[in-house]
């Protein structure tokens, strides 16, 4: 029988592969998706960043963490917002409590300061969805959350958040065009070409300002590997 410890750090390992692993394939991975976005908007300023994908189990969560990482191992400091209201987990990945949250901030219910919480991770804070609400949608559309992100950006230099899948909900698309840039996740096997095309289509329409696509699990020929890519 595995101890409950054990299970805790395979868990980690397999979810924040930039921190067990920094000198594995997959983190050299997520270092170049973090130079890419850093070069794909050379004249602007990219510091709010929505990751969302076409439908659930393709990896955003995760993909969402390692990012904020590796951006914290370069110095900054990093903000990841759990901004699925819907069906939360970041507050798993970190181990951390999911009383308070964003639906708390949005809802008037609790201040910034009361609902951001450290990791184990130096450099990187995080906000965790907090209770799910009866609204999201609404809460994500208001000028309340226009309002939290300016906040936030005075406090950190990097705020990632993890978005509800785009395909059946708004959630995403309301949020992409309040951030600066939006990262697609693609899940190779998971999802098909037609969904790819209708999420870029949404995002194409609230005028997101896409950053590229992370083909997630992408297994190259004769590699034990599984790649994670990050294509303009």
């Amino acid at each position: 029988m595995f101890s409950k410890r054990k299970t805790k750090k395979s868990t980690m390992a397999r979810k924040l592969i930039t921190v067990s692993d920094m000198t594995s394939i997959p983190s050299e991975q997520y270092r170049t998706i973090r130079a890419n976005i850093k070069f794909s908007q050379p004249n602007q300023d990219v510091r709010t960043i929505l990751v969302t994908s076409s439908i659930a189990g393709e990896g955003k969560s995760t993909n969402a963490a390692n990012i904020g990482v590796v951006f914290a191992q370069e110095g900054k400091n990093v903000l990841i917002v759990d901004a699925d209201m819907r069906k939360p987990t970041l507050h798993h990945t970190f181990y951390l409590d999911n009383i308070l949250g964003l639906s708390s901030v949005l809802s008037r219910q609790s201040t910034l300061q009361e609902v951001i919480q450290e990791t184990f991770v130096e450099g990187v804070d995080i906000i965790s969805s907090g209770a799910i609400p009866p609204n999201p949608t609404e809460l994500l559309a208001s000028e309340t959350m226009t309002s939290f992100l300016a906040e936030v950006k005075d406090l950190y230099d990097i705020i990632i958040l993890d978005a509800p899948p785009l395909l059946f909900l708004s959630d995403a698309q309301i949020l992409s065009n309040k951030c600066d840039g939006t990262l697609l996740i693609v899940n190779t096997g998971v999802v098909g070409k037609a969904a790819v095309i209708k999420s870029k289509s949404i995002l194409t329409v609230s005028k997101a300002n896409i950053l590229g696509v992370i083909l997630n699990n992408y297994k190259i020929k004769g590699s034990t590997y599984e790649y994670y890519y990050g294509k303009e």
